[in-house]
């Protein structure tokens, strides 16, 4: 019978220490969103100002509301172009230029976001495309692409290819094969795909601030720009109900993948 290792205290400690050097942080930033004292650094009791603060700033609500939906539009159209692209890889092993496109499509994975950034500023202004929602919006779909490609083409990498080619055996054709086998197989990489795509837009910072244009500004712009002048109370309550936001779109994305998934499985044998 195989032993089950127990954890030893330095693998106790080394794991205490790793989770509070990433999380403590994040836990000072919620509990100081609620200090009513106007001073960070500084505790003055417990208080929903700061919160009322935000939802007061019309500069920061908009800019709030545009950071999202440049990151929902931006992560769909991402995903459906890296899907695309992961079933173009794993299906056409053999088509030429495969390694010339692998390479461009997983450039933005190693390339820094200035240089990606000035690129595109480059290219609109060669294109004389007014700067706004939709050139935010394209670049974040070029920076996130990659990110939904990779993660999709390792799922279908292990996946089972028979159950395809059963399926088309039975009479499916390819396209209702792909559809209704491959698709709900691989739906809990789409769905992990899309969460990874629409929180990396929603924190961009670099890429946008050289594709954006006058009152399109994204939230982490704004925030950029008042922290220039000094953290105020305000930064921690928009920060904390950002915080809030991506833990609630893991939520409901493990529910939709864990949903996906046991749907995949029960047709997989049909």
């Amino acid at each position: 019978m195989r032993k089950v290792s127990r954890l030893s205290r330095f693998n106790v400690a080394s794991l205490a220490l790793g989770l509070a050097f990433l999380y403590l942080p994040i836990l000072i930033l919620v509990i100081y969103s609620f200090n009513a004292s106007r001073l960070v650094t500084v505790w003055g009791g417990w208080s929903l100002r700061w919160y009322h603060e935000f939802f007061g700033d019309r500069a920061m609500i908009e800019a709030a509301w545009m950071s999202l939906r440049v990151a929902v539009s931006s992560a769909t159209i991402a995903t459906l172009l890296g899907t695309l692209a992961a079933v173009a890889l794993s299906r056409g092993e053999q088509f030429h230029g495969r390694t010339l496109f692998s390479g461009m499509l997983y450039a933005p994975l190693v390339m820094p976001e200035v240089i990606a950034g000035l690129s595109l500023l480059l290219l609109f202004v060669a294109l004389n495309a007014e700067r706004g929602f939709w050139t935010v919006t394209i670049a974040h779909t070029t920076l996130t692409m990659c990110f939904v490609a990779v993660v999709v083409q390792s799922r279908l990498g292990s996946l089972d290819r028979s159950l395809e080619e059963a399926a088309m055996d039975l009479g499916c054709n390819p396209v209702r094969a792909f559809l209704s086998v491959t698709l709900p197989l691989i739906a809990p990489a789409i769905v992990a795909g899309w969460m990874l795509a629409f929180t990396l837009s929603l924190d961009d910072l670099v890429i946008a601030s050289f594709t954006t244009g006058p009152g399109s500004a994204t939230l982490p712009i704004r925030i950029y720009s008042e922290v220039r002048l000094g953290v105020k109370p305000e930064i921690n309550a928009i920060c904390t109900l950002v915080i809030a936001l991506i833990a609630v779109v893991i939520v409901i994305a493990s529910l939709a993948s864990k949903l996906s998934s046991s749907r995949g499985e029960s047709a997989a044998p049909l």
